[in-house]
């Protein structure tokens, strides 16, 4: 069965959070991230909006994520638009869970927020090139100590 160019869109973005979860970080590169990405998560503190390579991206969530025992993206609502055929203006709702099974101020932490995520269609099929992460609130036990 063919797909909707909308289904390979949000397939994309369904990628990003699955192989993120599961350090599939080989999979995120080849399948999900455009070379270069315009990356965005100052709402969380991480500075500036920047223009970042995919691998440094990939760096920064694998140092991210040492020692936390679990992952999970939780993501939703999708709203998709296509300016042109060849890109897609993704939003979507997401939480994302942490857990550290030997933190001692309790074993999760909860971000709660959405994403816009722009998605350029390459030789290679669709690809994020673009994301934006728009933090609501911050739950349970945020520095997993």
């Amino acid at each position: 069965m063919n797909k909707t160019a909308q289904e390979e869109v949000i397939e994309v973005v369904n990628k990003l959070f699955i192989y993120t979860d599961y350090r599939q970080w080989d999979n995120l590169l080849n399948e999900v991230l455009n070379d270069v990405v315009q990356f965005d998560m100052s709402s969380l503190g991480g500075g500036a909006p920047t223009l970042m390579k995919a691998t440094a991206i990939r760096d920064a969530w694998n140092e991210g994520f040492n020692g936390i025992d679990a992952v999970h993206h939780q993501a939703g609502n999708y709203l998709v638009n296509f300016p042109d055929k060849s890109h897609a203006d993704v939003y979507c709702y997401a939480i994302a869970l942490h857990y550290k099974q030997n933190a001692t101020l309790g074993t999760t932490r909860e971000f709660v927020g959405s994403y816009n995520i722009s998605v350029v269609l390459t030789n290679k099929g669709w690809r994020i090139d673009g994301f934006k992460y728009n933090l609501k609130y911050i739950n349970g036990n945020v520095e997993l100590k």
